[in-house]
């Protein structure tokens, strides 16, 4: 017992080191952004600074894309398009807990994980070289693309910026970023950060591009860089390929998905529930990776959607900055619209409202931006809400009884991003996971893709957190790729394959011993080819790939013979002939 005290002493030691160096902040670069125009809304006129409602048939803007917050639709300001034919654009109204768990502290670990280990990834890799090239030494080298172009969507504003952006810099390219047009205004704020960032450290000032605008700009984007990324709807992605296609450049495509959310009769059910309310509604249910479909074991499943129905009757929305509301808007107005479709389509199917959210103090014609978290039970796949990406606040729940059961249902939709699988029986739990059909997976956890890292040691601290209920949602992995199947898309982006999805990859053979040793073709293959050049390569593939090792001596032999007798041949036809 003795022999064991020193090494729990030194372990201990050094996890308390690493979680302290984490309260030490790195020595940066000081950087100031000028933000007076936007926080001051020096930008703003009398005649545009009013709580403003766009009416439907309004004429089209030609020359500006005007930026409206969702919430108080309070406007921002405008910046040019880069093309004309669009009205009114505007922000997302998150609220300030989903805008930093889902967007803040995902890139603060992105750049954490760049940091600590982006560069040993860049670094040549060694590989075997295999039985016929033991000379040889072989290696994958990693260089820069050139300009990495990204066209992102409206529903993280920070983050979608700045995943691309990072990976593409670090990596060692330009980057040209097209934000959505309904996040204009964010987009651009971000700018000027990244300007005072590249500034800081003395890189050139237009190294990295933000612009905004629409469809043209996009196309007109795929068709000046060195590979795509593209984060957007399955029509949009294909769009974006065919416009590839003309210059056969790389494309990643990530168009959302129909994630399942699969509980077993054996969970901690009231930890479970916390998680898949969160797991719903992160960013009002604008989340490519949220949970939008629920199936619940049917010996469980009464509990699971009366605990789930209290939480949700709970929730308050309305204008996240304007009072304490728990979740905030829905970008667009016709979006609000198309939710309202999908759940009374599912009504018109026999689906039930089980319980809805509140409504803060909002104006009359406010409403619209906003939409109640709603459950609905007794659905089934014949709804569209159980087949289309619904992108909003949306529980429809769905009882199973067995595992074969959920996971055919789970399967059964053309999207394929992600999953999150819940057992008190981990093992259980992996086995359903590694039968669905998608890029990612959580085991008793959701989206956990997206945030502790791998060997780090704030996941660590994150885990401890969880351990003690001080925190229990886990939103990134970094450095885990992260792309779907199916209609979701194909291609990585985000950690070791996403950044390394930013370079050429490189082959590359080299002599292990030169000069001493170098490469030369055998005799009997050199042009011209000898008669038994053919028997000398049938004997040269069974000495090194034989069956048996018996197999491999007895033409090592042989191959060895035939090189002698060659030689001895060639030094005969060398000896001149005496004639006396």
């Amino acid at each position: 017992m003795a022999f064991w005290w020193p090494l729990l002493v030194l372990a201990a030691a050094y996890a308390l080191c690493r979680v302290l160096l984490l309260l030490i902040p790195p020595t940066v670069p000081s950087m100031e952004v000028d933000a007076s125009d936007v926080l001051e809304e020096v930008n703003q006129n009398k005649e545009d600074s009013f709580i403003y409602i766009p009416r439907k048939g309004k004429a089209a803007q030609t020359d500006k894309v005007r930026c409206y917050e969702p919430a108080t639709m309070k406007y921002l300001g405008y910046f040019p398009a880069l093309t004309p034919d669009e009205d009114i654009i505007r922000d997302t109204g998150k609220t300030m807990v989903d805008a930093s768990l889902g967007e803040i502290m995902t890139t603060c670990e992105k750049i954490t994980w760049l940091l600590d280990e982006g560069e040993k990834w860049l670094k040549p890799e060694y590989r075997s070289c295999g039985r016929s090239m033991l000379h040889k030494r072989a290696k994958v080298e990693f260089y820069p693309l050139g300009v990495i172009g990204a066209i992102v969507s409206w529903n993280y504003t920070f983050h979608n910026v700045f995943n691309p952006m990072l990976a593409a810099v670090f990596s060692g390219n330009a980057a040209v970023i097209k934000v959505s047009e309904h996040a204009s205004w964010s987009g651009c704020f971000y700018y000027r950060i990244i300007q005072a960032a590249l500034l800081a450290v003395g890189a050139p000032d237009n190294l990295v591009h933000i612009i905004t605008g629409f469809a043209e700009t996009g196309q007109a984007l795929v068709s000046s860089v060195d590979k795509i990324i593209f984060v957007g709807s399955p029509g949009v992605g294909r769009m974006i390929m065919q416009k590839a296609s003309e210059t056969l450049i790389p494309v990643t495509l990530e168009l959302g998905g129909k994630d399942a959310f699969i509980v077993c009769e054996d969970v901690d059910l009231p930890n479970v529930v916390q998680v898949a309310v969160r797991a719903a509604l992160q960013s009002s249910g604008q989340n490519c990776a949220g949970a939008e479909r629920f199936y619940v074991h049917k010996d469980i499943y009464p509990t699971f959607v009366s605990r789930i129905v209290k939480i949700i009757k709970s929730i308050s929305v309305g204008p996240p900055l304007s009072g304490r509301y728990d979740m905030g808007a829905i970008c667009m107005i016709e979006h609000s619209e198309r939710l309202q479709n999908l759940v009374n389509d599912a009504l018109d199917k026999g689906a039930e409202i089980a319980g809805r959210g509140s409504f803060g103090n909002l104006g009359e014609d406010a409403v619209d931006q906003f939409f109640l978290p709603t459950v609905l039970v007794n659905v089934n796949h014949t709804m569209k809400i159980m087949q289309e990406e619904a992108f909003g606040p949306i529980l429809p729940i769905m009882k199973f009884s067995s595992d074969e059961d959920v996971i055919q249902l789970a399967n059964d939709s053309k999207y394929g991003l992600g999953c999150a699988v819940f057992s008190g029986d981990q093992k259980r739990a992996i086995k359903i996971a590694s039968q669905l059909h998608c890029g990612v997976a959580a085991i008793n956890d959701f989206a956990s893709s997206y945030m502790c890292q791998a060997y780090n040691a704030s996941s660590s601290l994150y885990a401890i957190l969880c351990r003690f209920k001080y925190a229990d949602f886990s939103f990134s992995v970094q450095s885990l790729p992260f792309g779907g199947v199916k209609d979701s898309g194909f291609g990585r982006f985000a950690g070791v394959e996403g950044l390394r999805a930013c370079c050429l990859v490189k082959a590359v053979v080299e002599d292990r011993w030169w000069p001493y040793v170098k490469t030369m073709i055998p005799k009997p293959i050199q042009y011209p080819v000898s008669e038994n050049g053919f028997a000398f390569q049938q004997l040269l593939v069974e000495t090194l790939y034989g069956i048996s090792v018996w197999d491999r001596l007895r033409s090592l032999v042989n191959l060895l013979k035939m090189i002698s007798e060659q030689k001895a041949l060639a030094t005969r036809k060398k000896k001149p002939i005496n004639r006396d």
